[in-house]
């Protein structure tokens, strides 16, 4: 797909410049090709389009349509930077049609994967051996996947025992590769538990006589009851139990790393730099103190950091122990109009572009707070795994402000874990989204 796409990117591109004016001697047409091309794959790229777990019908579709959108507002912000060199006509004939293109291909895969199926007899035959959660899983996932897999069910189900326990002799389950077989079933999925690998050797000689290809799917379900990260060291398999995420990979560290650096510096660059002396004069005019206040925080790996933002209260010896609350006498009047708009957050760009924090991440906590959850909340210390962020999956979903309760900290840090383990570039630009439509539309929680 990645291949096709690029051959549909370059065509639209030709077919522009061709319907809207001369291709020969344009001199912006090689230069325009190479970074049109390269802005799609960065969008693809920023919305894992070719990722596998994306590359299915109504998933695939959808993601296709935000890599268009993010590729079009690429090329707005370059346009405008570069300076207009390219007609309005050009820019609407090539979008039509590459929109077009792009659609048409996917529905033709749609169209053809059936036909593909039965002329290389794509969906093969497939059955799953032992029967626990994980086993599950796998079987519902082929039968979502029926036009690559035919799933025949699970071996001789009934003797099977669903908590992996050995009420079966290597014998009998010798026996069902050998019915599997009879059946033409050439490959057979194998879920069993941990303390039942020894048993693996004998069914890999037995499948090897039967002609069986036999693939193994440990059965963790009892230990770890979390999607797991797993990482090849060398011949080796190794499964983070702790701090496993999205974000572990590097290159996924370097994208969400530079889009850090460009954001944080469009702000202060474009906002920051003239909104901080206007709001100095008010917040000096009101109260005594400094503009800025800085205040230690809990940081990835649980470091220490100078957290900062404008000063919305007037100066006071609680400021580092005791949360702002409804109808807080310390809050001045700037103060508050800043924090029910977030602009208080807004010296936090630096810190972004210090490395100290993200834009995305779980919200940075006061010392006192980490040390007092830490040993009262479920897996509180694990949201310090990624960096912390002035915007979170938490504060848009409504668990933002003071915590008076201790359950509306549990479904904070849960709401963080989730993020941690499922984050991607798109739900960072979703999470973007939301936060600056809340910031229009206000925030119960925002005093």
């Amino acid at each position: 797909m990645a291949f096709l796409d690029f051959a549909i990117v370059n065509a639209a591109i030709y077919a522009a410049f061709r319907i809207v004016g001369p291709l020969a001697g344009n001199n912006n047409y090689v230069d325009f090709t190479l970074i049109i091309t390269l802005f799609w794959f960065l969008a693809s790229k920023l919305v894992d389009l070719y990722d596998t777990k994306t590359i299915q019908r109504k998933l695939f579709i959808l993601t296709t349509v935000k890599a268009y959108c993010l590729h079009l507002i690429f090329f707005l912000i370059y346009n405008s930077i570069k300076g207009v060199f390219l007609t309005g006509n050009f820019t609407l004939v090539f979008y039509v049609g590459l929109g077009s293109l792009l659609l048409s291909s996917r529905y033709f895969a749609i169209l053809l994967t059936p036909m593909a199926k039965r002329m290389f007899n794509m969906a093969k035959p497939i059955a799953v051996l032992g029967v626990n959660p994980t086993s599950m899983l796998l079987a519902d996932y082929f039968q979502r996947n029926e036009k690559m897999y035919s799933f025949s069910g699970f071996l001789n189900q009934k003797s099977l025992s669903t908590d992996g326990s050995r009420s079966q002799s290597d014998a009998a389950l010798k026996e069902e590769l050998k019915l599997a077989a009879n059946r033409g079933i050439n490959e057979i999925y194998v879920c069993l538990a941990p303390d039942r690998i020894s048993e693996i050797s004998g069914l890999v000689n037995e499948a090897h006589k039967q002609c069986i290809r036999l693939k193994f799917v440990p059965d963790y379900s009892q230990i770890i009851n979390k999607p797991m990260n797993i990482q090849q060291l060398s011949d080796l398999q190794v499964i983070n139990l702790t701090g496993s995420g999205a974000q572990e990979d590097m290159d996924d560290r370097v994208i969400k790393r530079l889009f850090d650096i460009g954001f944080s510096l469009l702000v202060i660059v474009f906002i920051f730099s003239w909104l901080y002396p206007i709001l100095a004069i008010l917040i000096k005019l009101e109260s005594r103190g400094p503009v800025i206040f800085k205040q230690g925080r809990s940081g990835r790996n649980n470091v220490n950091f100078w957290c900062y933002k404008f000063r919305s209260m007037r100066v006071n010896q609680d400021s580092n122990e005791k949360q702002a609350s409804r109808g807080d006498s310390r809050i001045t009047k700037i103060g508050g109009f800043l924090r029910r708009t977030s602009l208080d957050e807004l010296p936090q760009f630096v810190n972004v572009l210090m490395g100290n924090m993200s834009i995305v991440g779980p919200r940075p906590h006061m010392l006192k707070h980490t040390e007092h959850y830490r040993d009262i909340v479920d897996k509180y210390m694990a949201r310090h795994y990624m960096k912390p962020g002035i915007t979170g999956w938490a504060q848009v979903n409504g668990y933002r402000g003071e915590t008076q309760e201790l359950h509306l900290m549990q479904k904070r840090v849960e709401h963080d874990l989730w993020y941690l383990e499922n984050w991607s570039p798109s739900l960072d630009m979703k999470i973007l989204l939301k936060t600056i439509l809340q910031v229009f539309r206000g925030h119960a929680n925002a005093y």
